[in-house]
């Protein structure tokens, strides 16, 4: 036995092995990853506010947090078995990563992974990461040499904008939120419009003081 861990660890350790054993890693690390953030939310949500047996609910929870994770590992698989490609048949010599590699890999495992698939995980994956590009676009819009029109951009106004950015960006996601509940509630994902239920069209009905405060219906 000492023997064979000897040699897995000189494997593991391999210089040569290790942009292969990178692309296992981060497999891994993606599912431990979705595994343990979907795990406990899927929980919750599914409790509170799915009906169905323990049973049922238990099986719908295992079932969120093993397509979570699957995506994410394959996801992951994906982009560094690319990038590793891309590495030794591009055009900037051996061993050498491109400006572009990056893009085009997660342009290929975000396709593969969440573009062929519209389950509410996915779906809910690919908002999350495309919330966060949108306020990481917005913070580079206005950072010195980023762009051409960034030189426009005075630090005064810069200062300011950093200052104000983010409440009018809460404020209009959340006004364009509750417009869309009120009139076109279908139009939002399943969950959220759920939960928007539960706390907003819920709260005005009631016919005794036990679903007033102790139970909703």
């Amino acid at each position: 036995m000492d023997a064979l861990v000897a040699t897995l660890n000189k494997i593991a350790l391999n210089p040569e092995l290790k942009p292969l054993l990178a692309v296992l890693k981060a497999a891994r690390n993606g599912a431990v990853y979705g595994a343990k953030v979907r795990f406990p939310h899927a929980l919750v949500m599914i409790f509170l506010f799915r009906s169905g047996s323990v049973r049922e609910k238990v099986r719908l929870v295992l079932r969120a947090t093993r397509q979570h994770a699957r995506n994410l590992a394959t996801f992951a698989a994906i982009y560094k078995s690319t990038m590793l490609l891309l590495r030794y048949l591009g055009p900037n010599g051996y061993n050498k990563e491109g400006p572009y590699d990056t893009f085009i890999s997660g342009l290929l495992g975000g396709y593969i992974v969440f573009g062929r698939r519209r389950g509410s995980v996915t779906k809910q994956i690919v908002i999350y990461i495309f919330a966060r590009v949108m306020l990481a676009s917005a913070k580079l819009s206005i950072e010195p040499g980023k762009h051409a029109l960034s030189s426009f951009i005075t630090s005064d106004t810069r200062t300011r904008i950093k200052d104000n950015a983010w409440p009018v960006f809460a404020a209009l996601s959340w006004a364009c939120v509750m417009y869309i509940f009120r009139y076109n509630p279908d139009s939002l994902q399943s969950s959220l419009k759920s939960s928007m239920t539960y706390i907003y069209s819920d709260c005005d009905e009631w016919d005794s003081l036990r679903t007033l405060l102790w139970h909703n219906k």
